[in-house]
């Protein structure tokens, strides 16, 4: 269920956020002798008026994690994970899963994510100090049906900002993955990061490199997808620009964040590097949200060595690789981000011919799509101009064209196999040359998809290839 904002009052909001609860969780609630409490996001976002469906919900009490999984289990709930060192459980239930942690308060060497000790307590402002921000430290006793606010942090959920859960500088200090929450809490929800808070994670940004590669890469691509989150547009730059304001960017991303203050063409251009590159992953769908913002990634990299931008694309497909590498992204993600980057600019100037244009096709037909997408995104970020960007309207109309004649896009698509080659004896190590040379003459107009002349042509041309 989905609390619409403009249904109900305030307190009613309050009194029925039991109603959006599992049932499962209510009876589990009700079994325990202590309090159980809904924390976090759910939380935040129901006071917010904003959508909770989907995620993990996590939920906490003053109990040894121990003691709240046999009661669990009793009700059918199954152990997904056991965190001992921090009293922390996740289990599943029929309904959702659930994330639960023992009050506590937390011991952290420099800015590692993980606390080095953890004090268990009853305390549950001891335990609210613990979190990162006041807006996330909202309790709701399920049982009780009611909020418990150590903090104060309903008042940052209604005035829309995020201060942290106790000093700034130590709470950045503890944890360095918070200066990426910071800029993915802000950006999804809208929240607005008080100044004290900004000031705080600047002094505190280069602790991001203790946080291991794949919880950076999470949270990147979290803040990339923030507009998905609850319809925010521009979500997505505007947690970019968060941490570029902070200096995160300039640890994680020092290639992108290099791109500041360089100033490109005004004929072609409204922003430099940087702000370019911001404004491409603000235009880009989400699927190639990644690559929007390493498309230009070999700008700086080529100006510096030539003060020019000649061969950005190709330089910057070797950065994006080793960037992917580097943030252990998928081994498919990284080779297809790096294709985008590479390929982006192609025909630009629109002066390629359609002969060359049908290869690159072809060559490039399983990404064809996401190409046309960075293309555009790129178009419209040189001066936010959203219409059609020439280049693409040009490569739409020669794809639409090769479709109206037949002519195939891929091997698949070909009417003729390698198995029939090598029945009309064509020597098995010639099949795969011959097979591509038949696809790029039939993608140029130059051959019919027709199996007798595809045949005819393999064989005039076997004794040359």
């Amino acid at each position: 269920m989905c609390y619409n904002k403009n249904e109900e009052s305030p307190k009613g909001r309050i009194n029925n956020m039991k109603q959006i609860l599992p049932a499962e969780l209510i009876k589990l609630s009700e079994i325990c002798p202590y309090p159980l409490y809904v924390v976090g996001g759910k939380t935040r976002d129901f006071l917010a008026g904003l959508n909770i469906e989907g995620g993990d919900t996590d939920i906490c009490a003053p109990s040894s994690a121990d003691d709240f999984l046999k009661r669990a289990q009793k009700m059918g709930f199954k152990a997904e994970a056991v965190y001992k060192k921090t009293g922390t459980v996740k289990i599943a239930g029929k309904e959702g899963d659930y994330e639960f942690a023992s009050f506590r308060s937390d011991r952290y060497i420099r800015g590692e994510h993980t606390p080095s000790t953890a004090f268990f307590t009853d305390d549950i402002l001891l335990d609210a100090k613990r979190r990162d921000f006041k807006c996330n430290a909202v309790y709701y006793d399920i049982s009780a049906g009611q909020f418990v606010d150590p903090l104060g942090g309903t008042e940052d959920i209604k005035e829309k900002k995020i201060t942290t859960a106790d000093f700034p500088e130590k709470v950045f200090g503890e944890d360095g993955l918070r200066l990426m929450r910071l800029a993915r809490i802000a950006a999804q929800t809208g929240f607005t990061p008080a100044e004290e808070c900004l000031d705080a994670a600047r002094k505190k940004c280069s602790l991001i490199s203790d946080i291991s590669a794949e919880r950076i890469r999470e949270e990147l691509m979290l803040i990339l997808s923030a507009d998905a989150k609850y319809g925010l547009r521009g979500a997505q730059e505007r947690g970019l620009k968060i941490l570029e304001d902070i200096g995160v960017l300039n640890v994680i991303l020092p290639e992108i964040a290099a791109g500041k203050g360089i100033a490109q063409r005004a004929d072609f251009h409204k922003y430099d590097v940087l702000e370019h590159t911001l404004r491409c992953v603000y235009y880009a769908p989400p699927e190639i949200r990644l690559a929007a913002l390493l498309h230009d990634v070999g700008k700086p990299a080529c100006f510096k060595k030539c003060g020019n931008f000649h061969g950005h694309e190709k330089v910057g497909g070797e950065i994006a690789i080793n960037i992917c590498r580097r943030l252990k992204m998928p081994k498919k993600i990284s080779e297809e981000t790096a294709r985008l980057v590479e390929t982006h600019m192609y025909d630009f100037r629109c002066d390629a011919r359609e002969c060359k244009i049908r290869r690159f096709i072809v060559d490039n037909y399983d990404i064809m799509d996401k190409i046309l997408m960075i293309k555009q995104a790129d178009y419209s970020a040189c001066k936010d101009d959203r219409d059609i960007a020439p280049s693409v309207k040009k490569i739409r109309a020669v794809m639409q064209k090769m479709e109206d004649e037949g002519a195939p896009f891929t091997l698949k698509q070909l009417n003729i196999k390698g198995d029939m080659l090598i029945k009309e004896g064509v020597p098995p190590e010639k099949v795969g040359k011959i097979l591509a040379y038949l696809l790029y003459e039939c993608a140029a107009g130059n051959l019919k998809n027709d199996e007798n002349r595809l045949l005819a042509a393999a064989l005039k041309i076997m004794q040359t290839i």
